[in-house]
């Protein structure tokens, strides 16, 4: 008899690909770009507050002119520091972005990645202005992925509301609406666990062992907040007629 392999351990192509995409930049610079072409790279494609404070350098002191002052809110993302860096938010993307690219679809997810990767960029950039150092790395992107996740993962019938390995259609269950998910204990222990990390990261009680590198985690956040609230705007499932508040199947309290 043959068994039919279960989708929670299939990864989606579209993640496979961004997986890939992050590598290829990660290799591209380790082993192709020289030490100066690396910076070059940076100052076109990593996130630096100073870009966009001409008090301080004079306009076209960065490469790319405006271009770069747009692209730049997404590319970051794409780029890590280290190994260790790809390889902590690489094991992320498999766990929250597989759940996500199974419910938005290959065009959805990329651009739920984009925005949400933007959103903490804003937010860094608001708490950081002026500083020259660049912001890099996916995690504020996978923080909207998280966020987005508690919105359904957990919902009766969805592929975390029971021990058995979710099928295809766990990942279609209608979403409970924001006010509901915020009443949730489950969802606010997350919360204050998730926060509470991002704010030792920011006073430095906790590290990352192999990141010397300054945690952006007001970018998480910015990131997390992001998709919490933009999660209706992609998601291509919608409640029952006369749903209502209810959020339809699944409402009430057996959600993240």
């Amino acid at each position: 008899m043959k068994l039919k392999a279960e989708p929670i351990l299939n990864v989606p192509p579209i993640v496979v690909a961004l997986l890939a995409a992050l590598a290829l930049v990660h290799v591209g610079r380790a082993f192709l770009l020289s030490h100066d072409e690396d910076i070059e790279f940076l100052l076109y494609f990593a996130f630096i507050p100073a870009r966009y404070e001409t008090s301080l350098l004079p306009a076209g002191s960065f490469p790319g002119g405006w271009g770069a002052e747009v692209w730049t809110f997404a590319t970051y993302a794409l780029i890590h520091a280290d190994l260790v860096h790809l390889a902590i938010n690489g094991v992320w993307v498999l766990a929250f972005g597989s759940a996500i690219a199974r419910r938005f679809g290959a065009a959805r997810f990329l651009a739920f990645f984009a925005a949400t990767a933007a959103a903490g960029a804003a937010t860094h950039l608001v708490t950081h202005g002026g500083e020259l150092f660049p912001m890099v790395g996916a995690s504020a992107a996978i923080s909207g992925f998280m966020a987005a996740a508690m919105r359904f993962a957990f919902q009766a019938g969805g592929p975390l509301s029971t021990w058995q390995a979710a099928d295809a259609e766990a990942y279609r269950v209608p979403a409970a609406p924001l006010g509901i998910v915020l009443r949730d204990p489950r969802v606010l222990a997350f919360l204050a666990v998730w926060f509470g990390l991002n704010i030792l990261f920011g006073i430095g009680s906790v590290t990352i062992p192999g990141i010397e590198q300054a945690i952006a985690w007001q970018a998480h956040i910015g990131g997390f907040l992001a998709g919490l609230v933009l999660f209706p705007v992609f998601d291509p499932v919608r409640p029952p007629a006369g749903a209502g508040g209810s959020g339809g199947r699944g409402a009430g309290p057996t959600h993240h």
